[in-house]
């Protein structure tokens, strides 16, 4: 019991002076962001969802990571190769990485991140007492004659990962905070409560959680990276976390200086903040800074085109590509979303990631005349004999779908908004009960496989993600192909034929692709900004 009274006096004190000190005045420098669906957990084996992966982010490292070029770049792995076949990956770890040393968890000396550790770490998300939901990480991770997982300590600083078939997106996952490092012993002592009390090598390391009233981080000292100047990161001094529910309130104590970040735009201050062409107020130039990018997420339309002998006049091209051609997305998003985001008029793999490229995958423009000859080509002149079509969409949604259902109804097609909640409408789309639904797809890591994958026929459901039941022999083929290309450039090359194929074929409405946006107050410096809003402050400062 001892030892835990000089922690609680910190972490209070730390709680106390967040509130009062002043910034940017040679006071210690604590970030200030807010998390108003709360944080479920601290263990990166359970990493799912922004909260979460955003905390993680700042407590675990991995082998490798992102830069905010979406480049894989070295972590705790200063370099790695790959075998010519692409089945073997080694990688050479730092030897000057450590688990953070804890109050709660105080280790007698250094303890230096080996390779064992790593062995450890994968194994535990493939066990299946854990129960990782990021146990797919690792699905294609070679298989011993006993059963355990190829991951190899070949020495403290050398490990080994063998996969079953050769998976060119393997590298890109391995970035992802499932695939973070952790202290066996730590893990083993702890169990489930690891939960809260975390050790990592990130460059904060954990204070205190009062679940849904605070979370703090302070600055990890043994941290391994250091800046171009060769001065250690983090800058912070702590990272402190408020779980304030209401938005509205959160924007207040945003504009109050009490909060030093905030993602995204919510209905509630969208046009306080915005212009009608999606510019910071200017009102606030002095005050906050506004940062924009894409954002690796595609909002869609989805069809279901598995026959049920039902007679569903969606399962004719023609008509879903007379839906495409039927609404102005431009004027969408510049009425309904503050020209936050971009029209989706090229294929479903979004802006932002390496093979978009908008002259060589045709989406749909705006065109009634067109969308009009293939409804009559349809047999279905000026929409008639076309019975109503409904589209099941979720609340926050329902305002672009009743755009899209007026303007679909100059041309004859009858929409009906079916809304329901997002839980039950995953769960219909999954098993093939919704003929039209709004869909979006953000990606798990930095290859355009993770899109086309939702198109993949041996992708179908209740094993896979072809929510669309889409089969195509010939987008098949190409999939493979690029599974087994360790071209980059020729990668890029099959997933624009298969996007172009998807365009044709019209599984989806490509709504947009999304927008990162970030607001930070002006006395924020360092923040980037990047296509997966991964949040990452190790060069943030706050002051001059």
């Amino acid at each position: 019991m001892t030892r835990r009274f000089p922690y609680l006096f910190l972490s209070l004190l730390l709680l106390c002076t967040a509130c009062t000190q002043k910034r940017g005045s040679g006071d210690k420098m604590i970030f200030h962001y807010n998390e108003s669906g709360g944080i479920q957990t601290l263990d990166p084996a359970f990493s799912s969802g922004q909260a979460v992966i955003w905390a993680c982010n700042q407590l675990y490292n991995g082998l490798v990571n992102l830069d905010d070029s979406m480049r894989i770049v070295p972590a705790i792995a200063k370099s790695w190769e790959i075998s010519d076949d692409g089945l073997i990956y080694t990688f050479h770890l730092r030897s000057d990485v450590c688990f953070h040393n804890t109050d709660f968890y105080p280790f007698k000396e250094k303890r230096v991140v080996k390779a064992a550790d790593f062995a450890y770490s994968f194994g535990r998300i493939l066990d299946g007492s854990v129960a990782s939901p990021g146990a797919w990480v690792f699905q294609k991770v070679k298989r011993k004659a006993d059963g355990t997982p190829c991951f190899e300590a070949v020495d403290d600083t050398t490990f080994r990962i063998t996969l079953s078939e050769s998976f060119p997106p393997f590298l890109g996952i391995l970035t992802m905070k499932y695939c973070s490092v952790v202290p066996r012993e730590v893990v083993e002592h702890y169990g489930k409560d690891f939960r809260n009390h975390p050790v990592g090598t990130g460059p904060f390391k954990f204070q205190l959680w009062q679940e849904g009233v605070k979370l703090v981080m302070r600055k990890n000292p043994d941290y391994f990276e250091k800046d171009e100047q060769g001065e250690p990161l983090p800058y912070l001094d702590a990272v402190a976390v408020s779980f304030i529910v209401d938005k509205q309130s959160v924007f207040m104590e945003f504009m109050k200086g009490s909060i030093d970040f905030m993602s995204g735009v919510e209905a509630c201050y969208k046009d306080a903040l915005l212009t009608k062409d999606g510019q910071l107020n200017p009102e606030y130039k002095e005050e906050i800074t506004m940062l924009t990018g894409p954002y690796l997420n595609t909002e869609y339309l989805g069809f279901m085109l598995k026959d049920k002998g039902d007679g569903n006049p969606l399962l004719n091209r023609k008509v879903r590509q007379a839906i495409n051609y039927g609404f102005d997305r431009e004027k969408m998003m510049k009425f309904l979303r503050n020209n936050v985001g971009y029209a989706g008029t090229a294929g479903f793999i979004p802006m932002g990631m390496e093979c978009f490229d908008a002259e060589k995958v045709k989406g749909y423009d705006y065109d009634p005349g067109k969308a009009a000859k293939l409804l009559e080509e349809a047999g279905y002149p000026h929409g008639k004999g076309l019975p109503p079509i409904s589209v099941a969409v979720s609340v926050n949604y329902v305002d672009l779908c009743q755009y899209i259902q007026h303007e679909l109804a100059q041309i004859g097609i009858d929409l009906r908004l079916d809304v329901t909640q997002g839980a039950q409408q995953r769960e219909m789309m999954r098993s093939y009960q919704l003929p039209f639904f709004r869909g979006s797809w953000i990606c798990d890591y930095p290859d355009a496989e993770n899109y086309m994958a939702l198109f993949y026929s041996k992708n179908l459901q209740p094993n896979g993600s072809n929510y669309t039941h889409y089969v195509n022999p010939t987008f098949d083929k190409l999939y493979e192909r690029s599974q087994r290309c360790t071209d980059e450039e020729k990668r890029n090359e099959y997933y624009q034929r298969m996007d172009s194929l998807l365009m044709a074929d019209a599984p989806v409405v490509v709504l947009y692709y999304d927008q990162v946006v970030r607001f930070t107050r002006k006395e924020v410096t360092g923040m980037g900004i990047n296509p997966i809003n991964m949040l990452d402050l190790r060069r943030v400062k706050i002051g001059s």
